[in-house]
């Protein structure tokens, strides 16, 4: 069998893996976002709003603190949603996640927990949980395929938050399994969008560069340093194309599978940087500093069995990073864009 024929041979596979149609949810249904005040769940109340969901329940850490049972089993058993989108999660950088292990697998354990059980206590008709394509091996093959879980080793750096969402995608297939529920895994690529983090000390190599490429501008800088080669390819997804995936798998399937959702498509950090620039209108050079580390020089999802299952991305690169760029601008001089 050739290249192509085994491609096709396993698009076809996935594509009836998805032929397991779910009923669309009631708009006006009961439905908690938990983590609504992030990147991921803000772009998922937007989205719910703009179709139309009439009854959204949202709750801040301070009003509803989801690693503990007791609280979390009284919310549930006042508010009894129909629906709940699991988007909370305890996250940070490379370091953070290196030097406190601990908290990052007990808190997220906690939370995925009492959420996904209460949610079953309480009869929720469907649940989505939100992962991270971190949950991968280290080195597994490019691009990424959902069956590549747990087929080697982890990334030390994030063994504990990796393990966890691991362990929150194993949950919610195991009630379906036992229960008889309707959960669903989603697992992102890298994200970016309105209301992301832009504090330069922790956030994310897109927002950091948009804000390096923008105070440049401001101060008429020459240059602006990008770190390493600029040669390793990233995928990025916009965080309202994500939210757009995520009903679409809500209101479309009810089997088992979990899905990555992705861009689909690459980029060097080199081209991302040329593209940020152009979209701020910075003037100035690129420099690269080969001396700092490049990372995993390439990590991309595989998204077959998503576009199997009917849903593609929409928003370009370029176009989400002119919209992000816009958001960010309006916000810049208050310094109201730093992490939730």
């Amino acid at each position: 069998m050739s290249m192509e024929e085994r491609k096709e041979a396993s698009v076809q596979e996935e594509r009836e893996s998805c032929e397991n149609h779910g009923e669309p949810l009631d708009r006006s249904g009961k439905i908690y976002v938990a983590g609504h005040r992030g990147l991921v769940g803000s772009a998922l109340v937007r989205r719910l709003e703009k179709d139309g969901f009439t009854n959204i329940i949202t709750r801040t850490h301070g009003e509803l603190d989801l690693t503990r049972q007791a609280d979390v089993e009284a919310f549930f058993a006042q508010e009894k949603p129909d629906y709940v989108i699991l988007a909370a999660a305890k996250v940070g950088g490379i370091y953070a996640n290196d030097t406190y292990p601990a908290d990052f697998i007990m808190k997220n354990l906690q939370i995925e927990c009492n959420v996904i059980d209460a949610a079953y206590k309480n009869q929720v008709k469907k649940l989505l949980f939100l992962g991270s394509s971190c949950i991968y091996p280290r080195d597994c093959p490019q691009p990424i395929r959902e069956e590549y879980l747990l087929s080697g080793y982890l990334e030390k750096t994030n063994e504990a938050y990796a393990l966890a969402k691991i362990a929150g995608l194993k949950m919610c297939a195991f009630y379906n399994r036992q229960y008889g529920t309707h959960y669903i895994s989603v697992m992102p690529c890298n994200l970016y969008g309105v209301n992301d983090n832009f504090a330069l000390e922790n956030s994310h190599v897109l927002p950091a560069l948009m804000r390096k490429f923008h105070e440049a501008k401001l101060t008429n800088a020459p240059s602006v340093t990008v770190w390493g080669s600029g040669t390793p390819l990233r995928e990025f997804l916009n965080v309202d194309d994500l939210a757009d995936a995520c009903l679409y798998l809500l209101d479309h399937y009810d089997g088992d599978d979990f899905f990555n959702v992705g861009y689909g498509k690459e980029v060097t950090i080199l081209e991302l940087a040329q593209l940020i620039r152009k979209v701020t209108g910075y003037e100035g050079e690129i420099v690269l500093d080969p001396s700092k580390p490049d990372g995993t020089p390439r990590k991309l999802t595989d998204i077959s069995r998503l576009k199997a299952a009917g849903w593609e991305p929409k928003i370009d690169l370029e176009t989400g990073l002119k919209q992000t760029y816009e958001w960010f601008c309006a916000r810049y001089e208050t310094g109201d864009f730093a992490q939730r």
